[in-house]
């Protein structure tokens, strides 16, 4: 077998293995290879740079005792694509389930998750999102200071386990996202600069040092990072990619990194006869995301818009602090559901700047919204949901708003049943000093909040053991009832017409604290006041779907416009 590394600047380079070492040629490029015996690095392997401490391969595929450790070859032919004959739903009719393996369940491990994959089928959901694998330091935590970025996590299970959970999800038919970093690298046991100019110091991010991705040499660093994801995408069959953070992308070259490696997925697919995605986060409110690159843009499939989440945020719990102080009530929420951005150009009092830009040619199946996920439930002090800080009435119209608007629907784990377990920010850093310097910086950053009490300490293992779905309590009447009405909506979402207008028709009384929006032949009506109010329906027959109060409704029901008390009503145009 070949051995291979690349480390333009070194004078040697050794292949550290338990027998011995072995020196490794060098071509143009730069990288170091050497053809060795199987069996040589059947205990595991290393290299040294220049006589160097052995360092682990930056392109290992699996790293069973941690980032400091050997790296270890996975079996040839072991990584079998399980995704050649399925076909993912397409985005328009995706509904997206945001998991992170190690609290989905309490054992939180890949065959663990598997166990609740019939949950997700019968909730209705299309497409599971798993935050990020690639391995980081100690056992437990987020995944985006992961260091080995071909290494899935061990603490979660085998590479063999984690192809297994993707063909049980395929045999489902659910389609499999995976959240990759391709901004920074977490700081302890990163050693991608020990071996080349994988980073630059003319930018920053805010979590670490910035990707070289244009500077000199950075062809080969462009590689490295396209080549993990078409590793994920190819040898373990993932249906897609969510890109974190892509604002923190720095390339300024005439061709942008992620135009690369959209082009690379798409000739991927292409070979594979597979439909493949690339969904990025970001923060920019930037149509360039997803025009064509006869248009400017980077081609990518979707991206996550946040205003959405923000409005709807800011209306129902009345949090003002933060970048909810941008946002002011159920117009925004109506500008949301219409054109989905709702910072267009305009000035940002939190920014104090303008922000955002139209989003001409961006159609609805190209933003991704939610009212809930990993970052706004975990960067909030104690890891709340909205089912911790709402009652059933305004979760229930939430999900309707979130679920029958026209953009693709993004769920965090437990959502579906208001789980009332926290998603807590949690670490598992083996070196004491960062362990320590993380949970300082944690305390002192909401030092400044009204928060009351200690904020939980990301290096307690409590800290993560208290962030673990519940699974029980679907047993207790509340959580039933929130779980019926998500399968309602997704199911009614399902029936509505395949393909709609690009754009809802709203209406609203911010005084009166009413909405209305009709879509696709279904029309949800919101009373958000405190008492009854009779709101005038659209003109037509409508049959009540759904009632917040009375559950599911079949055709034939009576289109009554009189709501209660902060109702939710859901009617189909009768045909």
């Amino acid at each position: 077998m070949i051995l291979s590394v690349w480390a333009p600047s070194a004078k040697s380079v050794e292949l550290v293995t338990p027998t011995g070492r072995v020196a490794l040629a060098a071509d143009e490029k730069g990288y170091w290879r050497g053809e060795i015996d199987a069996a040589q690095v059947r205990g595991g392997y290393q290299y040294s740079i220049d006589g160097g401490e052995p360092l682990p391969d930056p392109r290992a595929r699996w790293q069973p005792e941690g980032v400091h450790g050997p790296s270890h070859v996975l079996e040839a032919g072991r990584l079998d694509p399980h995704g050649g004959r399925f076909r993912p739903n397409p985005l328009h009719a995706a509904i997206i389930y945001e998991l992170h393996i190690g609290t989905f369940t309490p054992a939180g491990t890949y065959a663990a998750a598997r166990e609740r994959l019939d949950h997700l089928v019968g909730l209705g959901i299309t497409h599971v999102e798993l935050m990020p694998l690639a391995t980081f330091p100690g056992r437990h935590g987020w995944g985006y200071d992961g260091v080995d970025l071909y290494a899935p996590h061990p603490a979660y299970g085998t590479p063999d386990e984690l192809t297994d959970f993707i063909a049980a999800c395929h045999e489902r038919g659910l389609a499999v996202l995976l959240d990759v970093v391709y901004n920074h690298l977490g700081p302890d046991g990163n050693y991608l600069g020990a071996y080349g100019p994988y980073f630059t110091d003319r930018v920053k991010t805010p979590w670490g040092q910035a990707v070289n991705y244009d500077g000199a040499q950075s062809d080969e660093v462009r590689r490295f990072f396209i080549d993990n994801a078409l590793m994920w995408l190819g040898d373990y069959a993932f249906d897609g990619l969510r890109l974190d953070a892509v604002h923190a992308i720095f390339s300024f070259e005439a061709v942008h990194v992620l135009e690369d490696l959209a082009a690379a997925v798409r000739e991927l697919a292409i070979e594979r006869g597979r439909e493949l995605v690339l969904i990025a986060e970001s923060d920019l409110n930037d149509p360039r995301l997803v025009l064509s690159g006869a248009r400017g843009g980077f081609e990518l499939d979707a991206h996550w818009a946040d205003d959405f989440h923000h409005a709807l945020h800011r209306y129902f719990t009345g949090e003002s602090e933060g970048y909810y102080a941008d946002y002011a009530g159920l117009p925004d929420i109506a500008t949301a559901l219409t054109q989905g951005y709702v910072y267009q150009g305009q000035y940002s009092a939190f920014r104090q700047r303008r922000h955002g830009r139209a989003p001409r040619g961006v159609t609805p199946d190209q933003l991704v919204v939610c009212s809930q996920n990993h970052d706004q439930i975990g960067n909030r002090a104690r890891g709340e949901r909205l089912s911790m800080l709402l009652e059933v009435p305004k979760l229930k119209a939430i999900a309707a708003l979130v679920l029958l608007a026209p953009f693709v629907p993004l769920l965090f784990q437990g959502e579906e049943w208001g789980a009332r377990t926290p998603f807590l920010y949690f670490t598992d850093h083996q070196n004491q000093e960062l362990g320590r310097l993380v949970s300082e910086g944690r305390a002192r950053e909401f030092q400044s909040f009204r928060w009351g009490g200690a904020i939980p300490d990301p290096q307690a293992a409590a800290t993560f053991e208290r962030s673990k779905l519940d699974w029980t309590e679907l047993r207790e009447p509340r959580h039933a009832e929130l779980l019926d009405w998500y399968r309602a909506l997704i199911a009614l979402r399902k029936s509505r017409a395949e393909r709609a207008p690009a754009k809802p028709k709203v209406r609203f009384d911010a005084q009166a604290e009413w909405l209305r929006f009709e879509y696709a032949g279904v029309l949800a009506v919101f009373n958000f006041a405190g008492v009854p109010r009779r709101i005038e329906l659209p003109v037509g027959e409508w049959d009540v779907a759904l009632d917040s109060e009375a559950g599911e409704r079949g055709p034939g029901g009576t289109a009554e416009a009189e709501l209660p008390a902060q109702g939710t009503r859901i009617f189909r145009r009768r045909v």
